[in-house]
């Protein structure tokens, strides 16, 4: 049941395991000042306090509007099963993998509940879970803390910054220097991409220039490293554009097969299918790629 509640009254010890984001928020905000706040906040209302799990978003828009009473829904009494039943409702509530990640640590850290009991009741799978215990091991606080506050997105290290762990043994500490650099500029996730290759592969002092914040600079010259060199036959700057799309595609697949997201029975057979017809090339593949690259290094 719905009901009015003091925005004073509500715990808001979750709020850090929700992910911010400015441009969804300052558009919530401008729905709350024409419309007020049209779906309830969420929480479970325990002995000791009425402990917030979902809507701080529209808490947040309360507050800038001088709102001090807003709808609220309790989902019972339980902590613990407030926590199960946000995240068996996770998809409808867009949680995005880091949330649901930061969710199960807490109910094995500080509730003490194993992988098996977890995945029973979310009907999930042990490695669903796994996974998501997992990620808070491998992520600094630092960088978790840019990214639930919005600074760097998710997308960047799921798909980028991680590649270089697996693929480059790139320590966490080098992970925060560069995050450290570049959180907070509004970059794109594309000359987010640029950056990481740049600052990780390229040479010392373009690091240095990265770290000093020399942003745009830094871009400038890692695109014009990238452009086509001028005088080249169509034929030649296709195969350049070819091997750019061979090797982007190549990094990300190393990361997506690691995903244990993947259950549907018919998106395995075709995967099969699929990844039979990559490894019967592969030999012949790997012996043009060389040969190509023994005859580039000679011009």
């Amino acid at each position: 049941m719905v009901e009015e509640v003091e925005i004073s009254s509500l715990d808001l010890r979750y709020e850090g395991f929700r992910m911010r984001s400015p441009g969804a928020e300052k558009a919530l905000l401008i729905s709350i000042l024409g419309k007020g706040i049209r779906e309830p906040l969420q929480g479970v209302d325990t002995e000791d306090a009425r402990i917030l799990l979902d809507g701080f978003k529209r808490l947040r828009c309360a507050q800038k509007l001088g709102i001090g009473m807003v709808p609220y829904v309790s989902m019972g009494a339980d902590e613990i099963f407030g926590i199960i039943e946000l995240l068996r409702i996770s998809n409808a509530k867009s949680l995005s993998i880091l949330e649901q990640a930061r969710f199960v640590d807490e109910l094995k850290s500080v509730h003490k509940m194993s992988t098996a009991q977890i995945a029973e009741l979310l009907d999930r799978s042990k490695a669903w879970v796994s996974v998501r215990s997992g990620m808070m091991a491998q992520i600094s606080d630092y960088l978790l803390d840019q990214m639930f506050k919005g600074r760097f997105p998710v997308y960047s290290y799921m798909y980028t910054l991680r590649s270089f762990i697996r693929i480059n043994g790139i320590e966490h500490c080098e992970l925060d220097d560069f995050v450290r650099s570049v959180a907070g500029k509004n970059l794109s996730i594309r000359n987010i991409e640029i950056l990481a290759n740049g600052y990780f592969r390229g040479s010392e002092a373009l690091r240095e220039q990265i770290k000093r914040g020399q942003i745009p600079w830094a871009l400038t010259r890692l695109k014009q490293s990238h452009t086509t060199p001028r005088g080249l036959s169509p034929a030649e700057s296709a195969m350049l554009r070819d091997l750019e799309i061979v090797s982007k595609y190549m990094q990300r697949l190393r990361t997506k097969t690691k995903h244990f997201t993947y259950k549907t029975n018919g998106f395995f057979a075709q995967a099969n299918l699929l990844t039979g017809g990559i490894l019967r090339q592969s030999d012949s593949f790997l012996k043009a790629i060389r040969a190509f690259h023994d005859r580039s290094a000679k011009a």
